[in-house]
């Protein structure tokens, strides 16, 4: 459906549950269940799910319950909170894993602020995120850094910052800091410093591909409120459940939907260091009986090709985002293991989750519909006939962002509304179809051609290989494309031929093709469009 030059809808709860899936009703979505701190939430869970119930399997096999899990905050958080001022921020740089809970719970519930850092960004990036946030300490820990060779990388981040090490810290924890481990369980009202829903819970930050990061600066509410909207939408059931996340917490994706929605909401966490191990990712699923994956389409993809006939199959459910799923994934999930993806779409500065498909009206092609209680604008955009540019508002909408222009200071949104620079297009069904972001659009002789469009094409020719698109200058037409292909057997004959076929504009078939070893990649999964350009701009000489 084509929309007017200008759009908006609001989203309300209207959830229902189609009569032969046997999971649970989805909850009501209630923004009374997000007026609390996130520390708050996870103590709540513990009295409802019981605090000898296993709340996290580690990426080495070991189980916690949640009591395992808040003693070792208030032990920590005690004795942090005398190397961590009252008002500092500090940097957590861990992989995914219980570590990386307990030491964002620890920093919650010494009431200070953790940001999430990026530890594959490099220097450049941490020392600019340390800057933005006016960050001077970072915890970490010695086997992390040891297994992931980051040696080098903290005998630079030391020069700016006070690097703090888990083991270090539980190995000098006084008697103070164990009886606030002990007792804390029983009597948090003693230990826990609350903090008001409505301040700073959580600091990530922007990959820096299209300039230097800024801080995406999170409320509890921010949190929490996501956590009910995707809670809202997804059946899930304490017994049963289990969800399997390999996504890096220093990604929102990662941090809420993996880490804080299964602890909030009682079902099992299983955590994997890395996306990056598909035969590991493989055998863990097999072997802990998962039955919720969160990937990206890459991922998902490589977990499918390299599984055994049975190491899926515990799987009822993949919930993709961060990337365009691709219907030769989907059709390769659902014909090898009959698993559903259901695809969502976020940002950061969105908690992360703005709109996701639901098993009720799960459409392929769409992101689905808004969360609970969201609204949206369509911005028109110049060249682009259909759709327009997204703005999103909403209860899980970013406090605002963080700059190294002015450390510290949060930067608010305007009136509430967050530009995501990503063009749409609304269906009939109120479904969100993404037609690419509005840097991603190439200008060629008076029209707005779509770099996505260009790489789904070749990934319906090649589907085993990755593509990527970007642009140079034409002295004619403005700019021209570029596409670069792992495949060895991508040219721009095939392309044209399939975009006459399939009527696709011939402006959507590159001018040049490149063969490549590699596409570059970000540490969270997603093409980075910035290294890409550089690629393509010494492949083509044009630097």
């Amino acid at each position: 459906m084509s929309m007017p030059v200008w759009y908006k809808i609001k989203c309300k709860a209207d959830v229902k549950l189609m009569s032969e899936h046997t999971i649970p009703a989805p909850l009501p979505w209630k923004a009374s269940r997000s007026q609390i701190d996130i520390f708050s939430a996870i103590l709540a869970a513990s009295r409802s799910f019981g605090a000898n119930k296993v709340a996290i399997i580690d990426g080495d096999g070991t189980e916690l319950t949640y009591k395992t899990i808040i003693r070792g905050a208030f032990a920590l958080g005690s004795a942090l909170g005398k190397k961590i001022g009252k008002k500092e921020t500090v940097g957590i740089m861990l992989p995914t894993g219980a570590g990386a809970t307990i030491g964002v719970c620890a920093v919650l519930a010494a009431g200070r602020l953790p940001a999430m850092l990026n530890f594959t960004g490099g220097f450049a990036n941490l020392r600019a995120a340390l800057k933005a946030a006016n960050m001077s300490k970072i915890i970490t820990a010695h086997k992390f850094v040891e297994l992931a060779g980051l040696g080098p990388l903290i005998a630079e981040l030391e020069k700016v910052a006070e690097v703090i090490y888990l083991e270090d810290v539980r190995e000098q924890l006084g008697l103070i800091d164990k009886f606030a481990g002990a007792l804390g369980p029983m009597l948090p009202s003693l230990f826990h410093r609350r903090q008001h829903h409505s301040k700073p819970g959580v600091i990530l930050f922007t990959s820096g591909t299209e300039g230097e990061p800024k801080g995406v600066v999170l409320s509890h509410h921010n949190i929490i409120a996501n956590v009910e909207q995707v809670r809202s939408l997804i059946g899930l059931s304490t017994e049963h459940d289990s969800v399997f996340n390999p996504l890096p917490m220093f990604h929102c994706f990662g941090l809420t939907v993996g880490a804080f929605l299964p602890l909030v909401s009682g079902v099992k966490a299983i955590f994997h260091p890395t996306p990056l191990q598909p035969r590991e990712i493989a055998n863990r699923i097999a072997d802990t009986e998962a039955t919720i994956l969160l990937a990206t389409d890459t991922f998902i993809s490589q977990y499918t090709r390299i599984a055994g006939e049975n190491d899926l199959k515990s799987l009822r459910l993949a919930v993709c985002g961060a990337e365009r799923v691709r219907d030769e994934t989907r059709q390769l999930v659902r014909r090898k293991f009959d698993i559903e993806i259901l695809e969502g779409y976020g940002a950061t500065e969105a908690a992360p989750v703005a709109a996701a498909n639901s098993l009720e009206l799960n459409k392929p092609g769409t992101v689905g519909r808004l969360m609970s209680d969201m609204e949206c604008e369509l911005i028109p955009v110049e060249g682009i006939a259909e759709g327009g540019k997204l703005r999103i508002r909403g209860p899980n909408i970013m406090l605002g962002y963080m700059r190294t222009s002015a450390p510290g200071v949060i930067e608010p949104p305007i009136d509430g509304w967050h530009d995501t620079g990503d063009i749409v297009v609304i269906d009939e069904d109120d479904c969100i179809r993404i037609m690419g972001r509005v840097k991603r659009f190439a200008k060629i002789g008076g029209e707005m051609v779509s770099l996505a469009v260009v790489e789904n094409c070749a990934s319906a020719i090649w589907p085993d290989d990755m593509h990527a698109a970007a642009t140079i200058p034409d002295p004619r037409k403005g700019e021209q494309i570029v596409l670069i292909s792992t495949s060895d057997q991508a040219n721009h004959a095939e392309l044209l031929a399939w975009a006459q076929s399939h009527g696709v504009s011939e402006l959507s078939v590159p001018r040049k093709v490149f063969h490549v070893d590699e596409i570059p990649v970000l540490g969270t999964g997603k093409v980075d469009y910035g290294q890409v350009g550089k690629k393509v701009a010494e492949l083509t000489g044009d630097i």
